[in-house]
């Protein structure tokens, strides 16, 4: 996911003009994207891509379910009360952890978290994820502030005053809606054009959502299914155009390169 906030002003502008032309020129046109369209792209599964992955969490459940109930037939053979007692406090576990995540989504989202690092693609998804939000931002001309990679703080800080008051004042126009649009379904695009299945995909949807509430006019129903599906269409097709440098990015970023070097090596692919 990303964030938007104050701007400042930056002298990167070699990428941009081409980027920012195919935007302009595409601007309005995604009541016509469908999903052959997202298909043809390269995007895999792309009719699921708005559904909600549940593959970690069901991951860390099983797991605690399955570790606690094997631990409490092992411990139900041990002799005497510790026969008797173990068992029933070890299963209680289970309950506990669910107890927290109806009590504090929070806590647990972070232990799911954590326990997500464990998959072999996990940090790999989170790169690939965040430099596409950074490549689109900067291919778009939106200035970034920054970038976190961390399990649970993954995002791509952006610095732009004009969208700030525009997105509090409730008054994103057609055309910012479209730019902001792209940069948040970017990491939900690159996912899609390498994984079978998108994972990180909640935030970056909430992102979008958030963005459409605060537009005018107010857009139906199918006009934000139809601006979800052109945004990924777009961005992915930025991020296959450019592939070398979204690859590069990623590289960068994974060695905690500073905002500055990330931009030095796009600009190097490039």
């Amino acid at each position: 996911m990303y964030h938007a906030v104050r701007s400042v002003s930056t002298e990167n502008e070699k990428l941009w003009e081409s980027s920012t032309q195919a935007l302009t020129s595409s601007t309005n046109l995604c009541i016509h994207t469908s999903l052959r369209e997202l298909t043809t792209l390269g995007i895999k599964n792309a009719e699921n891509l708005a559904i909600p992955s549940v593959r970690n969490d069901a991951a860390f459940l099983f797991t605690v379910v399955g570790t606690t109930g094997f631990l409490g037939v092992l411990t139900s053979q041990l002799p005497g009360d510790w026969g008797f007692f173990l068992p029933y406090l070890i299963g209680s576990i289970s309950l506990i952890v669910l107890a927290v995540g109806s009590v504090s989504p929070g806590l647990l989202q972070a232990a799911i978290g954590g326990f997500s690092s464990f998959f072999p693609d996990y940090q790999e998804r989170i790169a690939r994820h965040e430099a596409a939000h950074f490549l689109v931002a900067y291919l778009l001309g939106l200035p970034i502030l920054g970038y976190s990679l961390d399990i649970g703080k993954e995002h791509v800080n952006l610095i732009d005053e004009k969208l700030e008051q525009l997105i509090y004042s409730g008054q994103l126009d057609a055309k910012e809606l479209d730019r902001l649009a792209v940069v948040a379904m970017a990491g939900l695009a690159a996912e899609g054009l390498t994984y079978d299945k998108v994972v990180g995909q909640s935030a970056d949807l909430f992102t979008l959502q958030r963005f459409i509430n605060r537009s005018k006019p107010q857009l139906s129903k199918d006009q934000q299914q139809n601006l979800t599906r052109w945004a990924v269409l777009f961005s992915g097709s930025l991020l296959k155009n450019n592939k070398a440098l979204h690859e590069a990015l990623i590289s960068a970023m994974s060695k905690k390169a500073t905002v500055v070097e990330c931009i030095e090596a796009i600009e190097t692919a490039g």
